[in-house]
């Protein structure tokens, strides 16, 4: 049975990546922090076509747990699917804080390491001996970390992402000689729950992005989970140390 892990399956892209990997016949572990009601929403929408899902409760910003969170799951895998393997990793938990450069404290620099380039470099290498020769990963990026588009007060935040699109590049090249695929999706502006659900709050605030997208709206999060899922596929088998933008043409 093929298993595939996202971490920040909760909600937004992450819980459109789960429910695609899903209807690709993998079994699912997603994890949550502080949405526990949407992690047992994505599981329910699993199960309610046919699939499997675990929701596990998760910190990437706690890189202590991260060996007694490999742990479990290895139980999980072991209980759920009877196997001790996972196919593909979705590192895709996240933060949104925005703070102008006058603004930018140790504690808010600190925070969005952890959680935006710190975790993901080291839940990898928790992971790595249940990730098997020919698997692979896929680190969710953004936008704000391209030439055009620069919004102030983002300057934290694109540096972390900056930083895990150039981890993707080295991670792509020292796990290929085990045939792991590593890649990245950069998102534009999506409906997510990010900065506070800002979206749901501020509708008014909808309109202007969508005008500065090439197609027209702004992105939905299927977009960008049918587009990791597919990353992890066999269609998808030379393709590797990438970050693909799937932004309707943020900016174009």
């Amino acid at each position: 049975m093929s298993v595939a892990i996202v971490i920040g399956g909760s909600a937004g892209i992450g819980q459109a990546a789960a429910v695609a990997l899903a209807r690709q016949g993998r079994g699912v572990i997603l994890t949550y922090r502080g949405h526990p009601e949407g992690a047992a929403e994505a599981v329910a929408s699993i199960e309610a076509e046919g699939g499997q899902a675990v929701a596990l409760p998760f910190d990437v910003g706690d890189s202590a747990s991260f060996p007694a969170f490999a742990e479990r799951v290895r139980a999980v895998l072991a209980e759920t699917w009877q196997t001790d393997r996972i196919d593909a990793l979705v590192n895709n938990a996240g933060i949104g804080e925005v703070a102008l450069l006058g603004e930018i404290t140790d504690e808010h620099y600190d925070r969005l390491s952890r959680v935006l380039l710190k975790g993901p470099l080291l839940l990898t290498q928790a992971l790595l001996p249940l990730i098997p020769d020919g698997a692979a990963i896929v680190n969710t990026t953004s936008s704000s970390t391209h030439a055009t588009g620069a919004t102030p007060g983002y300057s934290v935040y694109a540096a972390m992402k900056g930083g895990l699109v150039v981890l993707t590049r080295y991670l792509a090249k020292e796990l290929a000689p085990r045939g792991i695929r590593v890649n990245s999706v950069s998102p534009g502006v999506t409906r997510t729950r990010l900065g506070g659900d800002a979206f749901e709050k501020y509708p008014e605030l909808i309109a202007p992005q969508a005008a500065r997208t090439a197609l027209g709206r702004i992105g939905e999060p299927a977009d960008v989970g049918d587009v990791i899922a597919f990353l992890t596929t066999d269609q998808a088998r030379w393709i590797t140390g990438q970050d693909i933008e799937a932004s309707g043409g943020w900016d174009l």
